[in-house]
């Protein structure tokens, strides 16, 4: 059984701003219409990573706090923060079991592909006192490492996704890496009958960003297979640079200019009230 350890993303913080898709303007606009966000209030985003959510999100708040247990990716968020010019905007680096960590009341609560690598149970019990009576806290379920269906009518070609996915396993086995474990089965399900224990109901339930297609370059494709915990760089050891050799070989196959498009998958928010 697979258990959190400092290594799950060692690092990936430097590709993860690179490597995946951008949130658009469209999901922070769905934020401040259904929760009627007026610019007050402490947003919480736990499993931040370099914060792509937070920045977006923090101009609808008075403050904004994002938490992440890797090192690396607050450093990322920090500086990235500091380069968009966002003041109100601040990183610690904290497991989210260790919170309250002197916050809240919050208004929202936000999780963006992180829950799953947490002890969920005593985490939902937590941010749930965390929240304001009125709070919410919100699953921002999304794919940003990699787009979703065919290539037909795009405007070039797709990243060969399926033959990655097997380059990888050549190098790593065919198990799923994870830190210094493996996670045979995947990542954990049954997070609906996680909230519903710990005293949430779901609220709302929302698709944003449909129709996205992005344009990806030879070194965007890398970065996002870097960003990935299963094909961290650390992961590799000594044949880092052999694999990076052999992935580049298979997208100038694919893509001799170097230049690829994607769809992006909508983005789903699950909206979760105390």
């Amino acid at each position: 059984m697979w258990s959190w350890d400092e290594t799950l993303y060692a690092g990936s913080a430097a590709y993860y701003s690179r490597g995946r898709f951008p949130y658009p303007q469209e999901l922070a606009d769905a934020f401040r219409d259904e929760l009627r966000l007026d610019g007050t209030g402490l947003l919480l985003d736990i499993g931040c990573g370099p914060a792509p959510l937070t920045l977006l999100l923090a101009p609808l708040f008075e403050r904004a706090v994002g938490v992440d247990a890797d090192a690396d990716m607050i450093a990322e968020a920090r500086r990235e923060a500091g380069r968009r010019g966002v003041e109100n905007a601040e990183f610690l680096q904290l497991r989210a079991e260790a919170l309250p960590a002197g916050l809240g009341p919050v208004r929202v609560a936000t999780f963006a592909q992180s829950f799953h690598w947490m002890d969920r149970p005593r985490v939902a019990s937590i941010v749930r006192e965390l929240l304001e009576p009125e709070g919410a806290w919100v699953h921002v379920n999304a794919t940003t490492h990699q787009g979703v269906g065919d290539a037909a009518g795009l405007p070039a070609p797709a990243p060969p996704h399926d033959k990655i996915v097997r380059l990888v396993q050549g190098y790593l086995g065919a198990v799923r890496r994870a830190g210094r474990g493996t996670l045979p089965e995947g990542t954990p399900a049954g997070e609906e009958e996680v909230m519903v224990a710990a005293g949430f109901r779901c609220s709302t339930r929302l698709e944003v960003g449909t129709d996205r297609v992005l344009d990806r370059s030879e070194a965007e494709v890398v970065a996002s297979v870097y960003s990935r915990s299963g094909s961290a760089p650390h992961l590799f050891g000594a044949r880092l640079a052999e694999f990076e050799t052999d992935l580049r070989s298979l997208l100038r196959r694919t893509a001799p200019d170097g230049r690829f498009c994607e769809r992006a998958r909508e983005i789903e928010l699950v909206i979760w009230t105390r």
